[in-house]
């Protein structure tokens, strides 16, 4: 497994407030993921945190993003008032992807979108805003379908990995894919999971997809040579 440099980071959203982060770069990382959590959960998520700790086995960075400032979050925890605002995350998933650039020391590496749940329509709605700066984007149990009018705006390849036994979510993964006409998605049923992935080897799977998928997209061509989605 390649070394990799640990940091905990701030990344400023303005007004004195900030966003807390793990990030975690292997060495001589083609590629980094900012993962956008789900509704009501954080960047120490279990479940994005044993994805990361594959990808990070593949050679690609990770950064684990909490969408909610401390504050927002001591709120939502009662309220549920936040967890739910769409526009809020996806804009800090843009600041987010902004600040990455800025740094000189990651300035270099493709970025990627993971986005569970809620999570995914926020990463959607970024990459549509940011085509040139995100080159794919894996939805996991997500909810592509909050992200509305901004759907056929995405030119990011686009995987949508939703369990089996998930079917409303199956049927919103379904009617988001057929508004993306402007990407490359793919819609992959996991056989035998439910929505959080909790059985075993389906998480695994989730892994495999997610892993593979930014290996194809995030690796830079040899010179004169373009990525084409297939």
């Amino acid at each position: 497994m390649p070394a990799i440099a640990s940091e905990s980071v701030a990344i400023p959203i303005g007004t004195g407030q900030q966003l807390e982060a793990d990030l975690r770069v292997p060495e001589k990382a083609s590629g980094l993921i900012v993962f956008a959590h789900g509704s009501g959960s954080s960047r120490f998520s279990s479940r994005n945190r044993q994805v990361a700790e594959t990808l990070h086995r593949r050679g690609f960075g990770t950064l684990l993003l909490d969408l909610l400032t401390h504050d927002e979050e001591q709120i939502d925890r009662y309220t549920s008032e936040y967890r739910f605002d769409i526009g809020r995350m996806a804009t800090r998933v843009i600041v987010t992807t902004d600040w990455l650039h800025d740094r000189e020391d990651l300035s270099s590496l493709l970025i990627g979108y993971f986005g569970a749940s809620t999570g995914a329509a926020a990463a959607l709605i970024a990459a549509s805003e940011r085509p040139y700066s995100v080159e794919a984007v894996v939805s996991r149990g997500g909810r592509p379908d909050l992200a509305g009018r901004a759907l056929r705006r995405v030119k990011t390849p686009t995987l949508l990995i939703v369990g089996q036994d998930d079917e409303p979510v199956i049927e919103m993964n379904e009617a988001a894919k057929a508004e993306m006409c402007a990407a490359h998605v793919q819609l992959v049923i996991v056989p035998g999971a439910t929505h959080l992935f909790e059985e075993p080897g389906t998480l695994e799977r989730v892994e495999q997809l997610a892993g593979d998928w930014c290996a194809r997209y995030l690796r830079r061509p040899p010179c004169g040579v373009q990525n084409v989605p297939g």
